[in-house]
């Protein structure tokens, strides 16, 4: 298991702030020192761009670069690390895939799958897509207990056919908290139309659990430094080497270009032609650690410490609060860690507000993913999630939160 106390004392935040309750890592992580020190570090020693200088500060830059490109590629067991890009975000990786592949290969009466519990990254980039192109726009329903309705059996049949091209979908709902079976899913998909592109919104997956792409049998994945402890304005594409190529540059300008002739341009292989104009050289060199950092605590401790967390919350919100708190999706989910609920009658930003007051961080309101709410029948939810660096003293505090809203609200 997981030595919490260690584990804070790696983070500034707390010593800053000793009493902070967070249980909002879903919206960003918090960074541990060793991840603030190498952007410091970057800054102090070697502030110059990458690939453009043939000089010393320069090349140690590109070298850290390309040897972060080098790590996410083991991290998440890609070929080559020429299948990873890197993007400013989740969202910036995803509608880089709508405008790149989908306007290439999306025609008329083609059709785009998705599900109901997306984030909006991953469901208004297709669903403009779709609407734009002509195409048939296809979602994916919950059932009564929370989880993909997969049909009949379990399986894609009548949802997926010959005539989708796309299937795009979240790993871990950000909302829901569960956990897709994305190779299954991949595998009936790909069984119905061998040709279909498969695209994993990874962005609460990757933080969490182990990912690995070749495993998956999917085609792209997306996720964000900022909620694995890494910084913000810095995301992740991985993509197969064989669409990568076939596609469309997203941006055009500087550093992605072969050559520029008055009537004809030639752009770098992957994954340099995605990568147009200075990037966040910071950040990517930064990511590095926090990967190490979480490859240390081990990917077996993380999710048992997330799936004990989640258990004691759930246990403690039913026997302190009864059926006045209702949890959206599965009672039990199958990923441990992620928690909206509704505590009747009152409104999650006043509920929200009462934690902040408890200096108690949550998140209120739809979280990026309205579809899910509206099938649920809510306007809106309170989110606590957990990582690395809570323990049961913060959902202690949490449940006590809860229990000042009935008398400040009551």
């Amino acid at each position: 298991m997981l030595n919490v106390t260690h584990i804070r004392s790696d983070f500034p935040i707390f010593s800053d702030k000793p009493n902070l309750v967070y249980l909002d890592s879903t919206a960003t992580s918090l960074k541990p020192r060793v991840v603030i020190e190498k952007l410091r570090e970057y800054y102090e020693k070697y502030s110059a761009n990458v690939f453009r200088g043939i000089y010393g500060i320069s090349e140690k830059a590109t070298e850290e670069y390309e040897e972060t490109r080098q790590i996410v590629a083991d991290f998440i067991n890609a070929k080559s690390p020429d299948e990873v890009i890197f993007t400013r975000n989740t969202t910036e990786s995803l509608n880089l895939l709508a405008y790149s592949l989908g306007q290439q290969i999306i025609e008329k009466n083609d059709e785009v799958v998705t599900t109901i519990e997306e984030h909006h990254s991953n469901f208004v980039p297709w669903q403009q897509l779709a609407a734009e192109n002509g195409a048939v726009f296809k979602i994916i329903d919950i059932t009564t207990d929370g989880n993909l309705n997969l049909g009949k059996n379990s399986s894609l049949e009548g949802i997926v056919t010959k005539k989708t091209k796309i299937l795009t979908l979240t790993y871990i709902s950000n909302v829901l908290g569960n956990i897709n079976p994305i190779k299954e899913i991949a595998r009936q998909a790909k069984k119905i139309n061998p040709k279909i592109v498969v695209i994993v919104d990874a962005a609460q997956a990757v933080p969490h659990i182990k990912v690995d792409v070749q495993d998956l049998g999917c085609d792209f994945i997306a996720f964000s430094a900022h909620k694995m402890l890494g910084p913000t304005g810095l995301g992740v594409l991985w993509g197969r080497y064989d669409l990568l190529e076939s596609m469309l540059p997203f941006n055009f300008g500087g550093e992605m270009i072969e050559s520029v002739e008055a009537d004809k341009t030639l752009f770098k292989s992957p994954p340099y032609k995605f990568e147009a104009g200075t990037p966040h050289i910071a950040g990517v060199i930064a990511l590095k650690e926090s990967i190490h950092y979480l490859e240390k605590l081990g990917w077996e401790n993380v999710e048992a410490h997330e799936k004990e967390l989640t258990n004691y919350a759930l246990r403690k919100m039913a026997y302190e609060l009864g059926k006045k708190v209702k949890v959206l999706g599965p009672s039990y989910p199958n990923h441990k860690g992620i928690i909206a609920f509704t505590f009747e009658p009152y409104h999650p930003h006043d509920i929200a507000q009462i934690f902040s007051d408890e200096n108690i961080c949550i998140r209120a309101g739809h979280h990026c993913a309205m579809p899910v709410h509206t099938r649920l029948g809510v306007n809106a939810s309170c989110r606590m999630s957990f990582y690395i660096y809570n323990d049961k003293t913060d959902i202690d505090k949490a449940i006590l939160a809860l229990k000042q809203v009935e008398k400040v609200l009551g």
